[in-house]
């Protein structure tokens, strides 16, 4: 997708709104991007709290979960450098199929092996916001190069995005929409992998 299409496409979903300014403005801070890769927007022009709801699965929105209030304070761990811009590129990204099963804690090293960097969670709601198709049954991902910073060490949440299936907290009305939620760093889940991208710009 096209440079432009892809501001329009942000524009369109409400991002301006959210990030308090006008989409003319918004236009402009992408105005000197240039090559391939997929449109992010910086949490410090939008949140990812803020950037969630405008997810869609057909006409219907995304959210968050219940017990996920401080989801904006998950910011990029300590190997992924996000650029000081309100816009930028991820280039190379994917969803991480092949790693399905594994756990976190198992997967970032392997990620970083790869020379690949794994995605924050502002990106990979960025990138669906883009690709709401990449998000399928089965088939979703973990965000881990996002991580809650404690007194010791990190939270043990890693923050991910999948389909809801409408049940417990959630809501029956929520049922297959995009959920952003987490997943403890030690556990398996066999229909989450892990985005990652090549690089940022």
């Amino acid at each position: 997708m096209s440079m432009r299409a892809q501001v329009e496409r942000l524009v369109a979903a409400g991002v301006p709104d959210v990030a308090g300014v006008s989409a003319d403005e918004f236009r402009e801070l992408a105005a000197d991007l240039t090559g391939e890769g997929v449109l992010c927007v910086h949490p410090e022009l939008a949140g990812p709290s803020q950037l969630a709801p405008l997810l869609r699965r057909g006409d219907r929105p995304g959210f968050v979960v219940a017990d996920m209030d401080d989801l904006d304070a998950f910011d990029p761990i300590e190997s992924v450098v996000v650029p000081d811009r309100a816009l930028y590129l991820v280039h190379g990204v994917d969803r991480g199929d092949d790693l399905l099963g594994w756990t976190p804690d198992r997967a970032l090293p392997e990620i970083l092996a790869r020379g690949r960097s794994p995605l924050t969670i502002g990106e990979g709601i960025s990138w669906l916001l883009q690709a709401p198709e990449v998000l399928e049954p089965n088939r979703c991902f973990m965000c881990i190069g996002s991580r809650k910073r404690k007194d010791r060490g990190l939270d043990a949440r890693t923050p991910a995005i999948w389909i809801s299936r409408g049940t417990g907290r959630d809501g029956a009305d929520r049922r297959d929409v995009p959920k952003v939620g987490w997943c403890w760093a030690g556990n398996h889940h066999t229909w989450l992998g892990f985005a990652s991208a090549l690089s940022r710009s």
